[in-house]
């Protein structure tokens, strides 16, 4: 398993490389390669390099062409003789077994993927029995076609190919396994137990849904590090762990909120990020079913992003595979203290870019036509906060009482 955590070394460095192609631009590389570098600092290891390569698509052997891979490794020789060598390599994309093993003859240092380093970080950040339980099944899932690169010492060994006269090397035939094949024996029967275990997890959970009462349910969704648990610490009074850096939080944390008569639940969920892999949503179900369970959804979104529109999109798509896309819900555009733009001078004829439209002419567009579901505000200094409590007890209310007619709030309230 150590093969695929690199959280225990420290201040590792780390080369990146990535494809431009004609459905990913020279602009959206990079803006993925920055996201990657932000993986790759939250599991610890420095960026040194960046590599791209114009290509109709990744290359089945090699991913990246034989000239690029010369030069990748040509520039890991040169830093050799330094104080700090290359001591791993990152795809952007999810590498096969035939590209990893490739990849790692050719170039002779530690070859990760951005699946391999989303599950690192996972494998960090789980706290609780539930979490590590997922993230273990799911590096499981992603090591159990990649065995064969483990095991290449072993490679001139013969398969258990018994003695129906089956290939095998000479004075290897017999009925024995090789190691290859218990591994894979031993992996799927620990997958089977950790499916067993989540489970009796998920009965757990759902029973702890059951005694909550009669209170509406919220959930916070959105992209990772966009400030969902910094607004569950302003609305809970709680102290959940929030951190500039992905996937903070990976446990759901439940909290009961009360806005002036009415309680709710808030619950904090994972945040999604491009690229993620299917297993890993497979393998975090149990943490998802709060926001499948939820009747209200706040979709937070980093409006200071430059690519926020796209993250709004990633999301969308997400939970339109939860079969969530239809709950009620309202957006939350956070971080307005960090929202940069350039003014354009008078005199440039050039058309504008996203670069120069100001916050203002941005609530102008889209996000216009829905007032009531739409929100500017800086939960870390506390901007706009009176106005996003109002109006999530307009809605919670509105939940509440379709909800629960015959419920009797806190105490009786005016609201105009």
């Amino acid at each position: 398993m150590k093969e695929f955590v690199i959280s225990e070394a420290k201040a590792e460095t780390a080369v990146l490389v990535g494809l431009i192609t004609q459905e990913q631009n020279e602009a959206k590389t990079k803006e993925y390669l920055d996201e990657l570098e932000f993986l790759a600092d939250t599991a610890g290891a420095v960026t040194v390099k960046r590599f791209t390569q114009r290509s109709g698509g990744p290359n089945m052997t090699t991913y990246v062409g034989k000239g690029k891979l010369e030069e990748i490794k040509e520039y890991i020789s040169q830093k050799e003789d330094e104080d700090d060598p290359v001591g791993m390599v990152i795809f952007d994309d999810e590498l096969s077994a035939k590209q990893l093993r490739n990849i790692e003859k050719e170039l002779g240092v530690k070859i990760l993927d951005r699946t391999s380093l989303i599950l690192d970080i996972f494998a960090m950040r789980a706290q609780t029995a539930n979490a590590k339980t997922q993230v273990e099944l799911a590096q499981y899932r992603y090591m159990l076609p990649r065995l064969q690169r483990l095991w290449t010492h072993l490679e001139r060994q013969g398969g258990g190919s018994g003695s129906g006269g089956g290939k095998g090397s000479v004075g290897l035939r017999g009925p024995g396994e090789t190691q290859l094949e218990m591994d894979r024996r031993i992996i799927l029967q620990r997958m089977s137990l950790l499916k067993q275990r989540l489970l009796e997890i998920d009965k757990q959970k759902v029973t702890q849904r059951k005694n909550r009462g009669r209170m509406v349910r919220v959930a916070l969704v959105g992209y990772t590090n966009v400030g969902k648990s910094t607004i569950m610490n302003l609305l809970a009074k709680s102290e959940v762990f929030a951190e500039n850096k992905l996937f903070a939080t990976l446990d759901t944390t439940v909290r009961k909120v009360v806005l002036e008569n009415l309680p709710f639940l808030l619950a904090d969920t994972v945040g999604f990020i491009r690229k993620l892999p299917t297993d890993l949503v497979d393998s975090f179900k149990s943490t998802l079913d709060e926001v499948r369970e939820a009747d209200l959804l706040l979709h937070v979104v980093d409006i200071s992003h430059p690519d926020f529109e796209e993250q709004v999109k990633i999301v969308n798509e997400t939970l339109k595979d939860l079969d969530c896309s239809d709950k009620p819900s309202m957006i939350i555009f956070n971080k307005i203290d960090n929202y940069q733009w350039e003014e354009k001078d008078i005199d440039d004829l050039t058309p504008a870019t996203k670069e120069n439209v100001s916050l203002e002419e941005l609530k102008r567009t889209w996000m216009a036509k829905m007032p009531e579901d739409c929100l500017f505000i800086s939960a870390k200094n506390k901007e706009n906060i009176d106005e996003f409590r109002n109006i999530l007890y307009k809605k919670v209310r509105e939940q509440h009482v379709r909800k629960y007619p015959y419920n009797d709030f806190l105490y009786d309230i005016d609201i105009n």
